[in-house]
């Protein structure tokens, strides 16, 4: 994909909207998980070049918890969840019933918890692309790191290769009862990927 791609304001408009279809299957499904409200927005849809996505979770000597998972189907990509560490373990301790607070490091258990949110948000976010470009894209199995944001944005560089050298950003926010938990969310679309998710959408 080149770096010279440009999103009108319509198409950043539908890009917002499928998000935020993706963002309300993703928050029902985690509340059912968990037994209580998970509100879950995106309240920002941008491209942004990959050397700026550590800056967006706090800097790249931040230390995150980064999900990622390959994408495959017409229009493949890559996505990476990031989590601030603070807010990685207070979502532990909301999923594994725990007192907030309680986990200070990871375990297996609590990154297999992780993960799986990980699954849920990319199958959420994926199904309201299909919903409105009718093209169906399959998530991998996740891979888990915690790190510090820059390090962790290396290493996906490195597997991405040749890929995308903007990330599709839709920046998330989960909303648990008075505490927030915030996440970053991100697509980074292969060449050609994001034009053809466009092409779908029929926005010019």
């Amino acid at each position: 994909m080149s770096d010279e791609i440009k999103l009108s304001p319509a198409q950043i408009d539908a890009l917002r909207e499928i998000g935020n279809i993706g963002a309300g299957n993703s928050a029902t499904a985690l509340s059912q998980i968990i037994n209580r409200r998970i509100d879950m927005n995106v309240p920002r849809v941008s491209m942004v070049p990959l050397d700026q996505v550590p800056d967006l979770v706090g800097g790249p000597d931040a230390i995150v918890v980064g999900i990622f998972l390959r994408v495959y189907g017409k229009a493949p990509g890559n996505i990476l969840f990031l989590l601030p560490q603070k807010s990685a373990y207070y979502l532990v301790d909301t999923l594994m019933g725990k007192k907030h607070g309680e986990t200070v490091k990871l375990d297996y258990m609590d990154e297999s918890a992780l993960m799986e949110i990980g699954n849920i948000l990319s199958g959420a976010y994926l199904n309201a692309f299909y919903t409105f470009t009718q093209i169906s894209m399959l998530p991998s199995i996740p891979a888990l790191a915690m790190d510090m944001a820059g390090a962790i944005l290396n290493v996906v560089l490195v597997q991405l290769g040749q890929m995308g050298d903007q990330a599709l950003v839709m920046e998330t926010e989960f909303l648990a009862e008075d505490d927030g938990i915030n996440g970053h969310f991100f697509l980074v679309p292969d060449p050609g990927s994001l034009e053809t998710l466009i092409a779908a959408v029929g926005v010019e």
